[in-house]
């Protein structure tokens, strides 16, 4: 009876790879099959001396999709003496996972067997769902193998991380995708040598795939559905344009609540503080070609027009406000070009950061220095006394429209806090600041008296 029960699984399983996706198909069998991530499972590493000497213990696999998260469980599968069981975390629910652990647990005391359980998509659990693996990793009733595509210290328990091995991945090189569609192309597991490509067509399937091993190869299946089979003897060529047939977009990784968000959001900012317009446009693009809100595209425009241009050009936040209007008022996909606009302004605009650092610094003396008291010639007059504050001298009185007169509390200095820079209209006006004074004092010393009545 276990003779035809093996026969009846291997012609399932034999049933189920004919109509597998080839990504599918093609995934490694053992660690040498493996391509690329030479940092996470190369000669010496951690991971992989784990798992050829079957002493691997919880970890947590993270990086972008096609990877090969779910190809390294797979190869552990392979080729570990432990059981290996499988739960989703998209599906999956904590009776799920309360099964298998209580089975592991008898595999375990009664057998003496270990159980690896694999839970593809980790961070789709919530926490309690979570919490339900923390004994049972803690206690090694399981080896807990993690993927997930994004950052687990953000995603997943802090006491589930601290019991687990954080091990990244990183996206494939031009390379080693190419290597994965060689393979593809040749393995009987995959096309079998009945096709060939053009080289227009591998260049376009390892750009459309952006370092995605899984889009590679799904790609490279849907162009081959393009054109009939040949035989290994004379494959059929696939062209550069049964690819773009088959995939007429490309779809770069973005989601608008995760990581990639806020690593494009980051690098747009920073292109627009670095004065490059082409790379603002780039991640603009990337952003937008994402779904992104384009309010919060332009609230952010809206913060680096002060925080990184300042009064160097005050017109940038008017610019920036304009902006975020149109994203408010009019929408994808005409506020594409209005942020588009502001997006080279910022870019091209000149550069600082005096209002930001400056109200930092007035914030930190005001958090941490002592408390000061209104100089007496700054205080409200409307109180019994106040005609013995002194006299407050009044800059439009004078014909410059400024005085020398103190306005800092007593221990504080002026430049303590604003620092002009040497560009654009802040520059302009440092100079103009500086005659004014220069006006000033001269007229003083020539005995000029004050325009008007002193309030």
């Amino acid at each position: 009876m276990a003779f035809m029960d093996s026969l009846f699984t291997d012609m399932e399983n034999e049933r189920k790879s004919e109509v597998a996706p080839l990504a599918v198909r093609m995934r490694p069998r053992s660690l040498e099959e493996v391509v690329g991530q030479a940092e996470a499972v190369g000669p010496g590493s951690w991971l992989r001396t784990a798992i050829e000497q079957d002493r691997l213990s919880s970890v947590i696999l993270f990086g972008p999709a096609g990877t090969g998260k779910t190809s390294l469980a797979h190869v552990i599968a392979e080729t570990t003496r432990a059981t290996f069981v499988e739960v989703s975390a998209i599906g999956g629910t904590v009776s799920d996972l309360r099964r298998e652990i209580d089975a592991a647990e008898k595999r375990l005391t009664a057998f003496g067997l270990r159980t690896i359980l694999f839970v593809d998509e980790i961070h789709r659990f919530n926490r309690s769902q979570q919490d339900t693996l923390l004994h049972a990793v803690e206690d090694r009733v399981v080896v807990l193998v993690g993927a997930t595509t994004e950052n687990p210290f953000f995603e997943v328990n802090s006491a589930l991380i601290s019991r687990s091995r954080v091990v990244e991945l990183h996206g494939l090189s031009d390379g080693e995708i190419g290597e994965l569609v060689g393979r593809a192309l040749s393995d009987e597991r995959g096309l079998g040598g009945r096709y060939g490509l053009d080289d227009g067509a591998r260049d376009a399937i390892v750009l459309l795939a952006g370092g995605d091993g899984r889009t590679a190869l799904t790609t490279l299946e849907l162009a081959a559905g393009m054109v009939d089979p040949g035989t290994p003897q004379k494959p059929t060529r696939i062209s550069e344009e049964d690819v773009r047939a088959a995939t007429p977009h490309r779809v770069l990784p973005y989601d608008k609540n995760k990581d990639m968000h806020y690593d494009v959001i980051s690098a747009f900012i920073k292109s627009m503080r670095g004065s490059d317009p082409d790379a603002a446009l780039y991640w603009l693009a990337r952003m937008i070609d994402g779904g992104e809100d384009p309010k919060f595209i332009a609230r952010r425009m809206f913060i680096a027009a002060s925080e990184d241009i300042g009064n160097a050009d005050p017109q940038a936040l008017l610019v920036a406000e304009a902006a975020f209007k149109s994203a408010e008022v009019i929408g994808y996909p005409e506020c594409r070009i209005n942020l588009a606009q502001a997006a080279v302004y910022l870019a091209l605009a000149p550069k600082s950061n005096a209002a930001e650092a400056g109200i930092d610094a007035a914030l930190a003396e005001v958090r941490n220095g002592p408390a000061r008291a209104v100089p007496d010639h700054l205080r409200d007059r409307h109180r019994p006394g106040s005609e013995n504050y002194g006299a407050y001298r009044y800059p439009h009185s004078y014909p410059s429209g400024w005085v020398e007169q103190r306005y800092l509390p007593d221990g504080l200095e002026r430049g303590c806090f604003y620092r002009s820079s040497d560009r654009g209209w802040e520059a302009y006006r440092a100079d103009s600041f500086a005659r004014d004074r220069a006006s000033s004092a001269t007229a003083s010393e020539d005995g000029e008296n004050p325009t008007s009545q002193e309030r």
